[in-house]
């Protein structure tokens, strides 16, 4: 049971990952140019990646934190 809730937060943070800049500016798209009815589910998930990418900025900006530590980066500091 818990290899598959590895599994499933593994796709979790692909998906998001990849998708969540194409979320952002698709479902306004949907909604107001292509009439797509409203949906919560969509919402939901536009909301979600609107606070993705807002946490993507505050630690690249503010916090200025890098996903990776200083020995394993390709740039080398000197």
């Amino acid at each position: 049971m818990l290899s598959i809730l590895k599994d499933l937060y593994g796709a979790a943070i692909l998906f998001f990952y990849y998708i969540k800049w194409l979320i952002v500016i698709g479902v306004p798209l949907l909604y107001f140019q292509l009439d797509y009815k409203h949906n919560i589910i969509m919402d939901i998930l536009w909301v979600w990646c609107i606070i993705l990418i807002i946490k993507d900025f505050i630690y690249k900006f503010v916090f200025k934190k890098s996903y990776c530590d200083s020995n394993s980066c390709s740039a080398k500091k000197d």
